[in-house]
């Protein structure tokens, strides 16, 4: 069973960046797809990105495509969310996911890291 650890978050002006990461232990992350959702305050859980085993492919939400980018370090067993052109309505606990391939729904979850965009 892996565990997933998020860091990273933290307080930034609107226009501003951030990097989260998401640290893997218990098992090899080169296994999973990784995913980032994010959940802001009073609204339900949403996908932002996700990315293949490889790092090959990726996804990303309309509402953050080209201004996040997902990535992800095997060797350090360690997936990222680059966010740039931070806005006030990313201010959300952003969670890291991981899934094996023939599963449809994400299995092991990280506790989350709070980012908030001021405007």
């Amino acid at each position: 069973q892996v565990q997933l650890v998020e860091s990273g978050g933290g307080l930034v002006q609107a226009g501003g960046s951030l990097r989260l990461s998401c640290a893997a232990s218990g098992g090899t992350v080169s296994s999973y797809f990784m995913g980032w959702f994010r959940r802001a305050l009073g609204k339900e859980r949403e996908f932002v990105a996700a990315i293949s085993r490889s790092g090959g492919t990726t996804s990303y939400a309309d509402s953050v495509k080209g201004r996040f980018l997902i990535s992800r370090d095997n060797a350090k067993n360690t997936v990222y969310l680059q966010m740039n052109s931070l806005k006030p309505e990313d201010t959300a606990v952003y969670y890291c996911a991981a899934r094996l391939p023939y599963e449809s729904n994400y299995k092991y979850w990280g506790q989350g890291t709070q980012v908030t965009v001021s405007s």
